[in-house]
């Protein structure tokens, strides 16, 4: 969707707007500007039909004086319909759309409470010219907003408002900073100043006096804490109800099947209701896997599917990665390289090609249940510390440093891991999280940028400490972790990559465990029955007992990733010396050449693993040539 308020020029900008992100819905397109003497509103949508595939259902809905423009799915809207339809309302659709604009009608912001969903969007109501944009809790659905003279521009994707109005805009440094160190953007950062992401959770009122009004109502902290205080949950009823709930279209639900615990647990309870649901994996080359030493996932997926017996569709990831870099920059929309969004980009190719517009998907679990390396590494390292410094720093520290993390051509991941562990297991706990999946440490990363930025890092380093410290009062590692994740590495990297890449195949990506509920009943569990001992998703594995083989649950952690090493060694070569090397980011002086150059010297003598490093600056130098093209001033 895409809309301007109190904008002279509003019909020319989102006419841009919308015909930039059609890929998010072939199937209808509307545009409807609504003007009087003191209000000017054009709204726009591009449909992907879903619920009620009928045209009354489509978009700008009008009905009433209420006009709404909406991304997403309400997947309780049975219940609410049937709520209103007790108070009187009457429906003229079958859509979830109708029951929004009357739920809103009924109960205004208070609506937003009783939604079961993925959702963002604009409503207007022209008894009072209010323009109101809202957003679901978890951030699962995109909306980005521009501030522009007496009202506001806003879109589903960053791209869109970009192409309209980019000469206007200029890229914000600490944007670019905090891409560096994460390799995403945490949510309260912008990629280009002035254009924010409206806040998951919360909704704003735009006035004709130019006054805006909002709240925020869902706390992830407060939930967490009342979570925490309260009974604990049965994560089994929870998680069979949540699946249930994303099952509903009017169309069919297909599922990802990664051969790991999550997404075969949200397959199986969803092949229960649908015995016919299809399943899509991906598999690797094989000498791919081999310089990775990744796990034979689709091995795993291939059980799975049997034990159900549910079709399989595999496909296998060996793209021209040289070719695909550039259209995976400008599908993400921000500087976001992680290139696990080539495997969601490629499956929904996949899925769409062969008629499928929904899917469902286990992300989420591992922010909510403890399921990441670094969440048992980091209590691992409270541990290590008890090891006598001398061995640890005489000893075992210049060992680590010195192993290579490839040999004899094949990747050596637990000589990766240990170099990792040692860059954090010495720190506090806030710092130590961070460190743990970031790039960079502080210093390193002020060193390879503009020495004018070292104020810029510290900032965006103190962004991240107040967000992690913010932390409900909980009273154990594992569930600050696990705040933390939910409220940055969620929202900023894998709810992001999978939205752009998912519509721009113009499919749609459900997430089951990314849902109010499951959060709530998530943070009524301690931390010791999500981690216990060494065994990850403890609590989620018990659940999973009634429906997935043993086989599946207690198999080796794997991860939703990419042959990274296997295409920075090989394939991206060239693009690295000429892109990179001789791009805008270091002519410009943010990054420097001196640092630049070791890094990619230890990345390829086999000394150090910088392949996420040299990843993520590639598709920083693309992104950032993206939007200078379009207009946008440098930083």
């Amino acid at each position: 969707m895409a809309g301007t308020y109190q904008q002279s020029d509003g019909k020319v900008v989102v006419n841009t707007m919308i015909d930039r992100i059609g890929h998010r819905g072939p199937d209808a397109c509307g545009v409807l500007e609504i003007v009087d003497p003191t209000t000017d509103v054009c709204l726009a949508h591009r449909r992907l039909s879903i619920i009620d595939l009928s045209q009354a259902a489509d978009q700008p809905l009008v009905k009433d004086g209420l006009t709404l423009s909406y991304n997403g799915e309400l997947y309780n809207y049975r219940v609410i319909r049937d709520e209103l339809e007790g108070l009187g309302v009457r429906f003229v659709t079958h859509s979830d759309t109708e029951v929004v604009l009357e739920a809103w009608r009924a109960w205004g912001p208070a609506a937003l409470e009783k939604f079961r969903g993925m959702f963002a969007f604009a409503v207007h109501d022209a008894a009072t010219g209010d323009l109101t944009l809202a957003r679901d809790p978890l951030g699962i659905k995109p909306l980005y907003v521009m501030r522009r003279g007496p009202g506001i521009v806003f879109a589903s994707e960053l791209k869109a408002i970009v192409s309209a109005v980019g000469p206007e805009l200029a890229v914000d440094p600490a944007g670019m900073v905090a891409s560096t160190l994460f390799y995403w953007l945490p949510p309260q950062q912008e990629a280009v100043r002035g254009v924010r992401k409206l806040p998951a959770g919360s909704w704003r009122t735009y006035h004709r006096d130019g006054t805006s009004t909002g709240a925020v109502y869902w706390d992830p902290v407060e939930v967490a804490r009342r979570a925490a205080a309260g009974p604990r949950a049965d994560l089994h009823q929870v998680i069979a109800s949540s699946v249930a709930h994303h099952l509903v279209a009017d169309v069919p639900v297909a599922s990802f099947l990664s051969g790991g615990l999550d997404s075969s647990m949200v397959t199986a309870v969803a092949a229960r209701q649908d015995p016919s649901v299809e399943t899509y994996t991906i598999a690797f080359r094989s000498q791919d896997q081999k310089l990775e030493a990744m796990p034979d996932d689709a091995h795993y997926a291939r059980k799975m599917a049997a034990h159900l017996g549910v079709p399989l569709h595999e496909i296998e990831i060996a793209p021209d990665v040289v070719d695909l870099l550039p259209r995976i920059v400008d599908v993400l929309d921000e500087p976001i390289g992680d290139p696990a969004a080539i495997n969601t980009l490629l499956m929904c190719d996949a899925a769409r090609a062969s008629g499928v517009k929904v899917l469902l998907s286990g992300m989420g679990a591992d922010e909510l249940f403890g399921g990441y390396r670094k969440h048992l590494a980091n209590l691992l390292s409270g541990r290590y510390r008890h090891v006598p410094g001398p061995i640890r720093r005489g000893v075992i520290a210049p060992l680590v440093d010195r192993m290579p993390v490839v040999a004899g051509g094949r990747g050596l991941r637990t000589v990766r891991w240990a170099q990792r562990f040692l860059t954090f297991a010495e720190l506090g706990e806030e710092e130590a999280f961070r460190r743990s999946y970031t790039l960079h440490g502080r210093d390193d990363l002020v060193e390879l940028l503009d020495p004018d930025l070292a104020g810029t890092v510290d900032a965006v380093l103190d962004s991240h400490r107040a967000v992690y410290v913010d932390d409900a009062g909980l009273t154990d590692h594992v569930n600050r972790m696990c705040l933390a994740d939910s409220r940055l590495f969620l929202q900023g990297l894998n709810l992001a990559y999978t939205d752009r890449a998912s519509m721009a195949a113009s499919t749609e990506v459900r997430v089951p465990f990314v849902d109010p509920v499951v959060f709530e009943a998530a943070f009524s569990l301690p931390g010791r029955d999500k981690i216990h001992g060494r065994v990850q998703k403890a609590a989620l594995k018990q659940a999973a007992r009634d429906w997935v083989p043993d086989e599946i649950i207690d198999r080796p952690k794997a991860s939703f990733g990419a042959p990274l090493r296997a295409w920075v060694t090989n394939d991206l070569g060239p693009l690295i010396d000429d892109v990179l090397v001789g791009g805008d980011l270091v002519s410009t002086g943010y990054l420097r050449r001196q640092p630049l150059d070791r890094l990619i010297a230890d990345q390829r003598s086999g000394r150090r693993d910088n392949s996420k490093q040299i990843w993520q600056l590639l598709s920083l130098e693309l992104w950032y040539r993206n939007v200078r093209g379009a207009g946008v001033t440098a930083a």
